[in-house]
């Protein structure tokens, strides 16, 4: 899948768990939220991509309270389909919901492989 996801489980802390095809995505995430600062929600265009920010949808905290956040940089074409929040929360979560569901409440963070695995078909509707 071509998008960059970053969140935390219950237990485990903030990570990436897809890395958009990059040895380290870390770069590219910090461009696409530049200037967001901790807002719970957002949606952000630069250059073709999407920065969406959202809470998770289901209400899930993690073990010390905190709701849980979903960052996802978003790339051409579907990011065409993203102009608000609202449109994250109907054509980008119900591609991540279900491996969300699979790994969030783990003791240890899900590896790249895991997820791709949970996510199979879906990933090829992001290409």
């Amino acid at each position: 899948m071509n998008l960059i996801w970053a969140t935390r489980g219950r237990s485990w802390g903030f990570r990436f768990l897809l890395d958009g095809g990059y040895a380290d995505p870390l770069d590219a995430y910090e461009r696409a939220f530049a200037g967001t600062g901790d807002t719970e929600s957002t949606v952000q265009r630069l250059d073709g991509r999407v920065a969406l920010r959202l809470p998770d949808p289901d209400g899930r905290r993690d073990h010390a309270g905190r709701v849980i956040p979903h960052d996802v940089v978003v790339p051409p074409p579907l990011a065409n389909d993203v102009r608000s929040v609202e449109d994250g929360l109907t054509v980008i979560w119900p591609l991540l919901a279900g491996a969300f569901a699979a790994v969030w409440e783990q003791e240890r963070p899900p590896r790249r492989e895991e997820i791709a695995a949970l996510l199979g078909d879906v990933s090829r509707q992001t290409r």
